[in-house]
């Protein structure tokens, strides 16, 4: 692969790296980032790993620091429709210029990346690194890829860390318990720096906590130091260590995001001990002004077009509860793709029964699973289920099944959500 000579270059450069290529381990990202005068030691990091609510969780965090007055630098993965999402600075996605510049950048000074290509997760990683120091943000919100112990952005120090709930997912990198996919997310603990932990099934939390007794890393647990919950107006109270918040209100939905939102205070709590000021009133406007597209995200009117990025048994379940809450008594026609190495079995036995109609697509990724392969498994979860080509002619036919006052629902995989998203003129972060 040759070197790019500009901007344009440079981000095609960036699209020729395996999007689905995993390489688990530090040493290139720690090689090329001590080439590049370390970037990620220029400002606090939050990193925040786990299997569910991630993402949610970052979000609000980054916003309730953008609302105290931060410039704020923000990582995430995988993004819908355009890489520049994985890749914020005070909620806004990197331009194409700044892109292709900061790539340029990282290849000037770390030349063994053309020679020896980093996955697009490592490079996309170092890439942001490098933005958010060249650009001077104040603080950097991070979410790992995959795992925590040898995830690419584990390559940053951090002054708080957060683990949201740890469910079965990539067990054939994590491991086959939660203790053990569990002991892979808890790599993000560092000596000495406090970790807010959500509510876990004890195996996980007993793991989580056997790694911060090794590294003297204090816990703040969901449910002993901190909690949220629900009052019946709706709104959301906080107790944390030291802020007592009431009336809160979240601007993502979902019973689902009242955990969210309790790890993200958590965390702006222990970051105001640690440097990164910010109140309680600040919090608030974070949590009611934070946006995270493809999460229970409405795209469409008469019928309704719902995107959820539910990938595994843990977030259907969280979907299901969900739909129960926002969407009651109304038939739900879904559109449904999923990745070949997903275990997609007990996510189809949770969902499937609970929707009027099911049409499978495929993806526009090479990781998808031909339709066909799993019809016949999806008949025996529901009589209304059919196989189409792609995903115009699935979305198409449930919306025809749903009819101008139906719920049309998109899910099974974020690849889905991104090309729903796309279709719909949906490209960038709301």
């Amino acid at each position: 692969m040759s070197a790019p000579r500009t901007p344009e270059e440079a981000l095609a450069f960036l699209s020729r790296l395996n999007p689905s290529g995993i390489k688990l381990g530090l040493e290139r990202v720690s090689e090329a980032l001590e080439a590049l005068g370390h970037p990620e030691r220029r400002a606090p990091v939050l990193h925040v790993a786990g299997t569910n609510g991630k993402g949610s969780t970052c979000a609000f965090a980054a916003t309730a620091l953008q609302a105290a007055g931060h410039r704020v630098g923000l990582y995430t993965s995988p993004h819908l429709v355009r890489v520049n999402e994985r890749i914020r600075v005070d909620g806004e996605d990197i331009s194409d210029e700044d892109f292709g510049r900061a790539i340029l950048d990282v290849l000037e000074r770390y030349p063994s990346a053309v020679a020896e290509p980093m996955t697009y997760f490592e490079f996309g990683t170092v890439v942001a690194l490098w933005h958010f120091a060249r650009v001077g943000v104040d603080v950097v919100v991070l979410e790992t890829g995959l795992g925590g112990r040898l995830d690419a952005t584990t390559a940053a120090p951090s002054i708080v860390t957060a683990i949201t709930p740890v469910s079965f997912d990539h067990m054939e990198y994590l491991g086959n318990t939660l203790a053990a996919i569990a002991g892979e997310k808890a790599g993000i603990l560092k000596p000495g720096v406090p970790c807010v932990v959500a509510r876990q099934a004890p195996e996980a939390l007993e793991a989580i906590e056997a790694h911060a007794r090794v590294l003297g890393s204090p816990l703040l647990v969901e449910g002993r130091d901190f909690e949220a919950w629900l009052q019946p107006d709706g709104s959301l109270s906080y107790q944390g260590g030291a802020w007592r918040l009431e009336g809160l209100r979240l601007s993502l939905r979902g019973p689902h995001q009242v955990q969210n939102a309790a790890v993200a205070l958590a965390c702006l709590e222990s970051l105001s001990t640690r440097g990164v000021a910010v109140s309680g009133e600040e919090a608030r406007v974070g949590l009611g002004s934070a946006r995270w597209p493809g999460r229970l995200e409405e795209v469409g009117e008469r019928p309704v077009v719902l995107l959820d990025g539910a990938h595994n048994p843990a977030g259907v379940e969280v979907l299901l509860a969900s739909l129960r809450a926002l969407y009651s008594g109304r038939p739900v026609h879904c559109v449904f793709g999923v990745v070949a190495d997903k275990d997609r079995g007990p996510m189809m036995r949770a969902l499937f029964p609970a929707c009027a109609s099911v049409q499978l697509t495929p993806l526009d990724t090479p990781r998808s699973l031909v339709p066909g392969a799993y019809l016949d498994e999806a008949r025996a979860l529901t009589p209304d289920v059919a196989a189409w080509p792609d995903v115009d002619a699935a979305l198409a036919a449930a919306r025809r099944r749903a009819g101008p006052e139906g719920l049309v629902l998109c899910t099974g995989s974020l690849f889905l959500v991104g090309m729903v998203r796309a279709r719909l003129g949906r490209t960038s972060t709301p």
